[in-house]
């Protein structure tokens, strides 16, 4: 991979983190999808250099919520759903792996992670068109909460995306967050899914091949996306941030769409 290429992924993974921090949707819903159409990369190269960005992001969003003492993220459902996550960060990666060897061709693993992904925002498009309508609950029990989270944390590592707009429906439904907080609540459980599986690929020795410089540049416009996304986030009205993450889920679906046919 060239200097301009990874450039063109700084580019993605910055504003990818910028979107993903102030819907809390992590970012690499959108690095990943969009980095695929390009095929400079293998399908697990492009979930490992994602998944790193989007850890990057994710750490300073929650490190620097805590540290100015903000209240959005309830830990006494938060922590049970990031435990939960960090197990099933682990069973994701785990299920990728097992789809790699299913599949040679990275093109086919690409495909049927474009395709899922696809599914899973379409069905959380057409929830949040009609969530105002939709009865939601307050669960507050550990064990439900471990569940949920081990669901998000395996779809997080095994479709390289951090955490997607799931986490958000998940969040709204089960737990009856607005917005806003449902997002900094997702933020806090992407952060552990993603220590999860990047510990998992090292241990298992499983980092695939890629270029220094260009892990580099994504994490760096990860944590900037997250510092500017932080700043956005705080001026916009939950109003404001709901029709962002809808025209997101719009643009998700079209360049999964296209990934999976080609």
């Amino acid at each position: 991979m060239n200097l301009l290429q990874s450039l063109l992924f700084f580019v993605v993974s910055l504003a990818a983190s910028i979107v993903g921090a102030i819907c809390g949707i992590g970012g690499g819903v959108i690095i990943k999808p969009t980095l695929d159409i390009f095929g400079w990369a293998s399908a697990s190269t492009i979930s490992f250099l994602s998944g790193c960005t989007v850890l990057s992001m994710s750490c300073y969003s929650v490190v620097k919520s805590i540290r100015s003492g903000e209240r959005q993220v309830d830990l006494h459902t938060g922590t049970p759903l990031a435990i939960g996550s960090v197990i099933g960060g682990v069973a994701g990666k785990q299920l990728f792996t097992y789809l790699q060897a299913l599949f040679p061709n990275p093109e086919q693993v690409g495909a049927v992670q474009a395709l899922c992904l696809g599914v899973i925002t379409l069905g959380t498009l057409l929830y949040t068109l009609r969530k105002h309508s939709i009865h939601t609950h307050h669960i507050s029990h550990p064990l439900p909460c471990i569940l949920i989270g081990l669901l998000l944390g395996i779809c997080s590592s095994f479709l390289g995306i951090g955490g997607g707009p799931i986490n958000l429906v998940v969040l709204y439904y089960f737990f009856s967050m607005d917005i806003k907080t449902a997002a900094a609540n997702s933020l806090y459980i992407i952060l552990f899914s993603q220590i999860a599986s990047l510990v998992t690929t090292i241990l298992t020795g499983t980092i695939p091949v890629f270029a220094p410089i260009t892990l580099i540049l994504m994490i760096c416009g990860g944590i900037l996306g997250g510092i500017w996304g932080r700043i956005i986030n705080q001026k916009l009205s939950n109003l404001a941030v709901e029709k962002l993450f809808i025209g997101l889920m719009v643009l998700i679906i079209g360049i999964c769409c296209y990934n999976t046919v080609q």
